[in-house]
């Protein structure tokens, strides 16, 4: 559960450092189809090609979700934070249960009173930390940016549940992380990004290969093995632990500054976002229901 509550939460910082020489979506581009190449590597060595048997809907269905996650939340996290600081981009990220709550309620699913108020608090402080960028001297462009990104990794999570995927939950990592870097890497270049390798320092570098095996391998495996092995209202914690870690982080080693109106905004998120996940805990235990795991 630490290596969850940290490696997620020091991503926004691995990211921000990375561009400073790099470009936001070819770092994405080069981070994820490493990750993706090791992964199927180990899966190949470990249990040969069986893991890899899936039908065209399954890939289809896994590149998807790749691109939704990958291409368009966390390449637009990086580029956000080229405006924004890691601790805010974490905060507003952190809006991402509440979205999800917005597509089931789109998909016509009821959920309870607890669950829609909590959305509305946690809504209310994005709207506190949108208004003139939390007191940073932040540009309205990242925090459009990073709710876009908030909202693309919501439909692509919301998504994964419901369309086919790869029986092999590694697998569907791995073509998710395939798929979502080659995206990346198509849009970054399409949008005049090059990536010159003698420019990169190496501050960056260390940054990126942090986040290819410890942020992409190492965290996503931990977050595999909770959920199969510890209580669903324990592992559902990272989702407000995780921004509190981004914050500090940047305090600590990049010298962000946290105004009062991040505080008080990203206070709110968290308790909208508890509210959420408490009252849908306690739902699904009054209704057992078989348990999903989904990649991330």
């Amino acid at each position: 559960m630490a290596i969850v509550y940290v490696v997620w939460g020091s991503t926004y910082l691995g990211i921000k450092i990375t561009i400073e020489t790099m470009p936001p979506l070819l770092h994405g581009a080069l981070r994820f189809v490493t990750a993706a190449l090791l992964l199927a590597g180990f899966l190949l060595i470990r249990k040969g090609l069986a893991p890899f048997r899936m039908s065209l809907r399954q890939f289809g269905g896994a590149a998807l979700v790749g691109l939704l996650l990958l291409t368009g939340g966390n390449g637009m996290v990086a580029v956000a934070e080229q405006h924004i600081s890691s601790g805010l981009a974490a905060l507003l990220v952190a809006s991402v249960p509440l979205w999800l709550v917005v597509l089931r309620i789109v998909a016509r699913d009821r959920p309870a009173v607890l669950t829609v108020t909590g959305v509305l608090v946690g809504f209310g402080g994005v709207a506190a930390l949108s208004l003139n960028g939390g007191g940073e001297a932040a540009g309205t462009t990242g925090i459009v940016v990073i709710l876009l990104a908030s909202l693309s990794w919501s439909v692509g999570s919301f998504l994964s549940g419901r369309i086919p995927m790869p029986a092999n939950v590694w697998t569907a990592s791995a073509v998710e992380m395939l798929v979502g870097g080659a995206g990346l890497a198509v849009v970054g270049a399409s949008v005049g990004e090059r990536l010159d390798f003698a420019a990169v320092s190496g501050r960056s570098w260390a940054a990126i290969a942090y986040l290819v095996l410890v942020g992409s391998l190492v965290g996503f495996t931990a977050y595999t093995w909770l959920l199969g092995n510890a209580p669903i209202s324990l592992v559902s914690t990272y989702a407000y632990v995780n921004p509190v870690v981004a914050v500090i982080l940047g305090v600590l080693v990049v010298n962000e500054h946290v105004t009062v109106q991040i505080m008080l905004g990203g206070l709110v998120i968290l308790v909208g976002v508890a509210l959420v996940v408490s009252t849908e805990r306690r739902a699904k235990s009054r209704v057992p229901v078989p348990e999903e795991v989904g990649a991330t």
